[in-house]
Formats: C-alpha cells, structure tokens, sequence
C-alpha cells in the first residue's frame, strides 16, 4: 500500500528536481494539472496511470523509490555514474566538456547525498 504522505513528498521532490512547477510537471506527463494538486493535497491517491506516465516520461525515477521510497532517486545509470557524482567536485564555472563525441555546456550538477539530502551547484 503506498502512503499518501510520503508519495507526496517524493512527489515534491521530483518537482523540485526537475524545477518544474505542478503545473508544467502535469504537462510534460500528460495528465490534467487538476491531478497533481489533488495528489499533493492529499485528495488523490496515485492511479497506476499515473505512476506509469511518470516512469516513461522520466526513465530515471526508479518506481520503488517513488512508491513505496525504497531504492534511490535518481537512478544512477551505473555504478561508475553513480560513483562519480559522490566523489567529484563541481565546476566553479560553466565549462565545455566532451560526451561522447560531443561539445556541451554544463549547466548544473545536482549530488544526491546518502542521507536523501542534496546540493545544487549551478543553474542560478
């Protein structure tokens, strides 16, 4: 059974991660905004529907983890990422970097601490 208090909170969490306000995170998954305020009021219970539109439009929200808030958030997609993100410090600055071939600016780098605590470094 998932508790509402909880989901509500990963559910918060999940906004504030993305810096999405409820309304734009209703849009981008394809559900009335009506349905976010409901589930973070308390009203609604998450449908199935909705879980799964989270999960295909955010791959990296582990479904445990939003449930039922077991595993992590957000999925590391090795242990070499996930290895990295703890160990490394953050640029000052913007920099270009090279991934895969590829020139990209780095807007923001977010470390997810054990704790469930995070820092952001960036996108000011």
């Amino acid at each position: 059974m998932v508790n509402q208090e909880d989901f509500t909170k990963r559910l918060r969490k999940l906004l504030r991660y993305y810096d999405l306000s409820a309304s734009a995170f209703a849009d981008r998954i394809g559900v009335q905004r009506s349905s976010i305020s409901h589930l973070l009021t308390g009203r609604n219970k998450p449908s199935l529907e909705f879980v799964l539109k989270v999960n295909d439009t955010f791959p990296e929200v582990d479904l445990y983890w939003l449930l039922k808030g077991e595993g992590t958030f957000p999925a590391a997609s090795s242990e070499t990422d996930a290895h990295i993100a703890r160990t490394q410090s953050p640029p000052k600055k913007t920099q270009n970097i090279k991934i895969g071939g590829n020139h990209k600016s780095v807007d923001k780098i977010i470390i997810f601490h054990s704790d469930g605590s995070f820092k952001i470094y960036g996108g000011d």
